[in-house]
């Protein structure tokens, strides 16, 4: 019953109209409705698809399992078949679940390309990137979202879990911010994808707390991500193809020691001079330019 829910609309100046040609119902039906009494049950669930939308809005790759624990936490008894229920009547729908839909198109930007596939930087904490990958074990994926300055190359942040909600790139945003100090990131550009993790609230009000700056690349556009890409590309083919990981926390393991140990202190780059990521960030004597 989502009756109440257009009442409460109303209330806050939303037409009656409106929102019922937006959950598909007439609105002689809600009038009628006006005019009978209500059960408490379906008040209740009323209320509880209200607060499933708001959870839903702050990270679109919720689904009912996830939305149940939310609603749980904020105190409405209600059990999760109630909660699935709900959410089928509501078509509140994990954004990873729609991905499998082959022409389902990603979600709109909330940031404008500020990189335009220039991946360089003349300084520390100029521009990042960041992106999520994951990889299957026998107990089942693992997903890790890494932070990677342009600048040294160096992976500045990252968050591994077994879940791929928001949280996942808060963790890692986090991890950045704290790793380089917040008074020294203040206006990094942070450039992902069309990702819903990027597109949430969390993770927009994560970069606005830090004073960082949104940048998104296009849809469907890997070059747009490419330095990023190239990472995951190593970690591949040195992690996690190189064999059958057996439970998450083992793979959790392998790649948190490659990036500190191997790839931080032990890969030599090119780019860098032939010099490692940790290695660059402690020869180069980056001061910044004399203002003109």
């Amino acid at each position: 019953m989502t009756y109440p829910l257009v009442r409460d609309l109303a209330v806050d100046g939303i037409p009656v109209t409106v929102t019922c040609r937006v959950l598909k119902f007439s609105t002689q039906a809600f009038y009628a409705w006006c005019a009978d009494p209500v059960s408490e049950r379906d008040l209740v669930d009323a209320y509880a698809m209200n607060a499933a939308f708001e959870v839903h809005r702050d990270d679109p790759g919720f689904g009912y399992r996830f939305i149940a624990d939310e609603l749980a936490a904020a105190g409405h008894e209600i059990s999760e078949r109630r909660v699935w229920k709900i959410c089928s009547q509501a078509q509140i729908v994990s954004a990873h679940a729609r991905t499998r839909s082959r022409w389902k198109k990603p979600g709109p930007p909330v940031h404008d390309d500020l990189v335009e596939r220039d991946f360089t930087a003349t300084g520390p904490n100029r521009l990042w990137l960041t992106d999520i990958t994951e990889h299957a074990t026998a107990e089942g994926k693992l997903y890790l979202c890494a932070v990677k300055d342009v600048w040294s190359r160096r992976i500045v942040g990252y968050s591994i879990d077994d879940r791929m909600p928001a949280a996942l790139a808060v963790d890692a945003l986090e991890m950045a911010v704290a790793r380089r100090g917040p008074g020294e990131v203040t206006g990094c550009v942070v450039h992902a994808d069309r990702g819903s993790q990027f597109r949430a609230r969390p993770y927009v009000t994560a970069l606005h707390r830090a004073g960082l700056v949104g940048s998104m690349g296009r849809v469907a556009s890997s070059a747009d991500n490419a330095a990023m890409e190239s990472f995951f590309a190593l970690l591949q083919k040195n992690v996690l193809n190189s064999r059958r990981w057996s439970s998450r926390a083992e793979l959790r393991l392998a790649i948190v020691t490659w990036i500190e140990r191997t790839y931080h202190r032990r890969r030599r780059q090119a780019g860098l001079g032939r010099l490692t990521p940790v290695e660059y960030e402690l020869i180069m004597d980056h001061t910044p330019a004399d203002p003109a």
